[in-house]
């Protein structure tokens, strides 16, 4: 290798960077000692923007493009070196490429709860959670008020600075929306706006701009739900007077079904024991002579039906049958009171239940009108 080749292998001649990650926001162009020729080649790809930094100054910005580092391209650079037209030697200067593209899905919640008024409920305690993007919009006053001398700069160097301003002004915001928590979901979109545009004016300090915020989730406490679900099963259930009574009505029917049910077994018990007995007898239906006659089980007693009545769109009860006695005689049951019993078919009149209409034929009928 001859000189002149060693010579311009110590010189740059070609800058350029391609982003292989998904976080970088700013990469620096290691010289690694070298000097960069005068009449370099610069390539600024889509998404990119190249910051020159000499001696510690912060001199021209390049947009994507392919460009010839000469006087005519670098005139910050050209005026800080005090250059005329004629220069043709190399210079040192730092290259910093900025990824201007959006870095999206990046998380933002609220770490404590944010304490609300709400003109419902009174105090309240909200969280939010969603997701952002962030674009460099300026890289020059990004690169001199966040990256400095950082060689590579990545998003989450920078990501906790920004959820903490999304999140103050996500709460001044809700805070002072007066908007009812159970409206929130259907502002979210309202409200994320809102708070966009108020990110952006901090955040433009920076260099930076959001340009896309989304609230996926406005929740409360878990006791706060748990007593907001009740109150919509009271919503749903309607009279809670009426529902008490029909719980009540269906649990006394599924204590009769059981009561019979029970009854039922000890009837077959019953048979079972007296089929064992014939089993033991002779052929003839003789019993040995050492078998003691087996005592009868009595029948199981009879099941009583109590009684609702239905009156002025209420229903009273359960009564029993005597109950329902004393009441016809006294003229508190007559015999178009409507009445039901658990296994009855819908409401009837008193007088067209074959066990109650016998209570009317006891007690004599009400007299005419003008005895």
């Amino acid at each position: 290798m001859g000189i002149f080749d060693f010579l311009s292998g110590e010189f740059i001649d070609v800058i350029h960077w391609t982003d292989d990650t998904r976080d970088t926001m700013v990469w620096r162009f290691e010289r690694e000692g070298h000097e960069i020729k005068y009449g370099a080649k610069l390539t600024v790809r889509e998404g990119q923007a190249a910051v020159f930094v000499h001696e510690g100054q912060l001199a021209d910005v390049f947009t994507p493009g392919l460009y010839m580092l000469e006087t005519n391209n670098m005139p910050i650079l050209t005026t800080l070196q005090h250059w005329d037209h004629g220069f043709k030697s190399p210079f040192k200067s730092e290259v910093y490429f900025v990824n201007t593209t959006r870095f999206s899905d990046l998380k933002w919640g609220t770490k404590n709860p944010i304490m609300c008024r709400d003109p419902e409920f009174g105090p309240v305690r909200l969280r939010a959670y969603g997701t952002y993007t962030v674009k460099v919009a300026d890289p020059a006053l990004f690169l001199t008020e966040i990256v400095g001398t950082d060689g590579e700069f990545t998003m989450d160097e920078i990501s906790y600075q920004i959820r903490n301003i999304i999140v103050q002004s996500f709460s001044r915001i809700v805070a002072g929306s007066g908007i009812p928590v159970l409206d929130m979901a259907a502002n979210t979109a309202d409200l994320g706006k809102l708070v966009a545009t108020e990110i952006s004016k901090v955040v433009a300090e920076y260099g930076l701009t959001i340009p896309e915020f989304y609230i996926e989730n406005i929740s409360l406490p878990e006791a706060v739900e748990a007593a907001m679900d009740k109150r919509t099963s009271m919503g749903i259930v309607g009279n809670l007077d009426n529902y008490m009574k029909f719980n009540a009505a269906e649990a006394m029917g599924a204590e009769n079904s059981a009561m019979a049910a029970s009854m039922g077994a000890g009837m077959g018990a019953g048979m079972g024991m007296a089929m064992a007995q014939q089993t033991q007898a002779g052929p003839w239906g003789a019993r040995p002579a050492a078998s003691a006659p087996a005592a009868q089980t009595p029948p199981p007693p009879p099941v009583e039906h109590v009684w609702h009545i239905a009156e002025s769109g209420e229903t009273k009860g359960p009564y029993s049958k005597a109950e329902m006695g004393q009441m016809a005689a006294k003229g508190a049951l007559k015999r178009e009171t409507f009445v039901w019993t658990p296994g009855q078919d819908g409401w009837l009149k008193a007088e067209e239940v074959t066990e109650l209409a016998q209570l009317f034929t006891i007690a004599p009928p009400p007299p005419p009108p003008g005895a």
